[in-house]
């Protein structure tokens, strides 16, 4: 298995769990949140999906200022469900994997991607690890929304 292969898993496996807490929120549950600062269940799905339609814009042009150049397909896109919305998102995953997918060794080692605007530069396979890292963080949010809310959370460690 080489870099790219324990990528992509790692992304399947990450999407897998998340899509598993996602279709375990009750429909009429997305709209709760913890408190007024907070997303609400389906803002926070939908900010995991375009963030990583936003991510890939970045990765592509090495960087994030560009980005406001960049159509972004979310924007007059509302939440409405979870199978919708992944059904919305899927062109643009297997875009972000395929992209993944044709990374060289030497890509993911030297390319630097310039975040200097949020505060950091990071090699290409670095933002790779926390494009994953932000679903996971997310994901662990909404297991405790669930715990909150009294909502049986599905088993993600299987």
């Amino acid at each position: 298995m080489n870099e790219n292969d324990l990528l992509i898993l790692n992304f399947e496996e990450v999407r897998r769990r998340s899509i598993k807490v996602w279709k375990a929120i009750p429909k009429e549950m997305l709209n709760w949140k913890p408190d007024d600062k907070a997303f609400t269940c389906g803002e926070m799905i939908r900010h995991v999906i375009e963030g990583e339609f936003l991510y890939h814009q970045i990765l592509i042009q090495r960087g994030s200022a560009p980005l406001s150049d960049i159509p972004n397909p979310y924007e007059t896109k509302e939440f409405s469900t979870v199978e919708e919305d992944l059904a919305f998102a899927k062109p643009y995953r297997e875009e972000f994997l395929r992209f993944v997918r044709g990374l060289s060794k030497s890509d993911l080692e030297s390319v630097r991607i310039d975040r200097s605007d949020v505060g950091y530069v990071r090699t290409l396979g670095d933002m790779l690890l926390r494009i994953a890292y932000h679903e996971s963080v997310h994901t662990g949010q909404l297991l405790d929304y669930m715990r909150t809310m009294g909502v049986e959370r599905p088993n993600i460690w299987d």
